[in-house]
């Protein structure tokens, strides 16, 4: 943050500042020809049982990330992500978003992001429009993606995280928006809570 500010804005990215999920686009975007033909057998499956409830959002994180990820070169994919924040992200945003978003900045209010979906696309993003980020991260070795996260999936360690990188108890007012379960401990350190574009508390 560039300075001080007394007033705290959590933001939940896929389906809060945008209307889909960013992660599953940019996932078609990188996939090579022959991981497309694979996909609907080594993801299908997993795809349905979560769309029925069976399958946690983070189980199938998991799971796309190392198939898509794991072996490619670390270079290629970030450009892929470079390209992608600047030619689809925009498009995908909601405008009701972007203009609370343009509020809490007119407040001088520290503006975060807090997304299960990756720094690669996120971190360009957040510094055109102000904001820090807490994000997964994919872990590299010489180069090439493992395709797996640095540390735990975010999905579940959203108010863990906020914790660590800042004290809400610090802020005379947190706001927090989200969409989904995993959203719910952020919004549980908020004094004023918006899900799923409705003020809840």
């Amino acid at each position: 943050m560039d300075g001080p500010s007394r007033q705290l804005a959590l933001f939940d990215f896929d389906h809060t500042v945008t209307h889909c999920d960013t992660y599953s686009r940019f996932l078609r975007r990188v996939a090579t020809p022959a991981q497309l033909v694979r996909a609907r057998w080594a993801i299908g499956p997993w795809l349905v049982g979560y769309r029925a409830g069976v399958v946690p959002a983070a189980g199938i994180r998991r799971r796309v990330t190392r198939f898509a990820f794991a072996g490619r070169d670390a270079g290629e994919i970030a450009e892929h992500a470079v390209d992608y924040a600047r030619d689809e992200l925009p498009g995908l945003v909601r405008p009701e978003a972007l203009r609370r978003i343009e509020w809490h900045r007119e407040q001088g209010h520290a503006l975060v992001l807090v997304s299960a979906s990756l720094d690669l696309y996120l971190a360009p993003w957040c510094e055109a429009h102000g904001f820090d980020l807490v994000c997964n991260r994919l872990e590299q070795l010489d180069g090439r993606l493992t395709g797996r996260y640095q540390g735990d999936d975010l999905g579940a360690c959203k108010a863990r995280e906020i914790r660590a990188r800042f004290d809400p108890a610090a802020f005379e007012r947190v706001y927090a928006y989200g969409d989904s379960r995993e959203d719910r401990p952020m919004l549980a350190l908020a004094h004023e809570r918006w899900y799923r574009g409705r003020r809840i508390a």
